[in-house]
């Protein structure tokens, strides 16, 4: 048995091969998540309509969301993340609807983790694909979520614009 300190490269290296796995998921998944009506994988993923900030190129971005109260919220580690600029509305597919959102980058440490406790009660899957490791008492150890956050991870609190008698409109909570 070997005495070694773990190699502190693996969460980089899981984290590539997780950013290639996505690459090949995602062309399929925008055509599903594109589709206007509600799908199974609706329930857990939508689609962002992004501008790049520097190209003016459109894209679709499928990410993970769950519903919190009167808001969306994804957590967002990819470079995806970096289009979104203050104020900007974002066109949001949802279970086969067009919604219109202000987005929100979250990256204060505290309000990440709970966040993130939000995200994985609602959607335990979601938690699988954020691999920050958790202390003995269930919390995010401090250094790596601190990395992570200066490598660009946070939250995406998505804001809907209100559009029926000034309440925001969500599509229907059933899968």
């Amino acid at each position: 048995m070997s005495n070694a300190m773990p190699n502190s490269s693996e969460p980089q290296r899981r984290g590539r091969r997780l950013a290639r796995m996505m690459a090949v998921v995602n062309g399929p998944m925008r055509l599903v998540l594109s589709a206007p009506f509600p799908t199974p994988l609706g329930g857990r993923l939508m689609l962002a309509y992004l501008t790049g900030r520097r190209t003016g190129r459109h894209y679709r971005q499928p990410v993970s969301y769950v519903r919190d109260g009167q808001v969306l919220l994804t957590p967002g580690g990819g470079r995806w993340t970096a289009n979104l600029l203050d104020g900007r509305p974002v066109l949001l597919r949802v279970k086969g609807r067009d919604i219109t959102a202000i987005p929100e980058v979250l990256n204060d440490p505290t309000q990440v983790e709970a966040l993130l406790d939000t995200i994985a009660a609602a959607n335990p899957a979601a938690a699988r694909f954020v691999p920050l490791p958790r202390s003995g008492d269930g919390r995010l150890q401090p250094e790596p979520l601190r990395q992570a956050i200066g490598h660009g991870f946070g939250i995406v609190r998505w804001h809907p614009i209100p559009t029926i008698n000034g309440a925001p409109v969500f599509p229907a909570s059933g899968r």
